[in-house]
Order: structure tokens, then sequence, then C-alpha cells
């Protein structure tokens, strides 16, 4: 089975390629805020087709707001290691609780 880790591998790899073969060099050398601005669009296009109740549609959004999450975090220079660390570190109580704690 792909997991967040394998595409997390292929975006290393592929940030490593030229612009001219790689997709994924050409958002990195575009900066921060354009993978920033590509992921917010992803993201709205995701949520589009969750309305929709297009199971496709749904489906391929939320495969490109994976991967260009995964690209701005890149981009960050933020692992996906310290995000999943996070979301454990999170797990340690209810959401509600955690929800609480982030107000205070």
């Amino acid at each position: 089975m792909f997991t967040l880790d394998d595409l997390s591998q292929l975006i290393e790899h592929r940030a490593q390629a030229s612009a001219e073969t790689s997709y994924t060099r050409t958002l990195l050398d575009r900066g921060v805020a354009h993978c920033a601005k590509k992921f917010g669009e992803e993201a709205f296009e995701t949520a589009i087709a969750a309305v929709a109740q297009d199971d496709a549609a749904l489906r391929a959004e939320a495969a490109d707001v994976l991967y260009h999450l995964l690209v701005l975090l890149r981009a960050r220079g933020l692992p996906l290691a310290d995000v999943l660390s996070e979301l454990e570190h999170r797990t340690q109580r209810s959401g509600l609780e955690e929800k609480a704690s982030r107000r205070a």
C-alpha cells in the first residue's frame, strides 16, 4: 500500500530533478507563497467536491491536497515526521480537550 511516507520520499526525489522534468521542482522553485497558494486552491476544490457528493472528484482532489501539502511542507523544510509527531501528541487526549487547550 502506498503511504504518505512514500509520497514524501517521492517528492524529495523529484525535488532533486530539474524543473524541465519535475512539476514538484517547478513548484518549489516558485517559493513557499506559491506552494501555499496551490495548497489552498486544492483544499477549496476538495471541499467543493465533497459538497457536490462526487466521490471520484473528491478522491482526486483529496490526492491533490495531500500532494500539495507535502510539497508545501518540503518548501518550508518541515519534515512530515514532525507533523505526524504533532498528531501523535494530540491523540494523548480527546479532541475537545486538545482544542480547548489551544485557546488558552
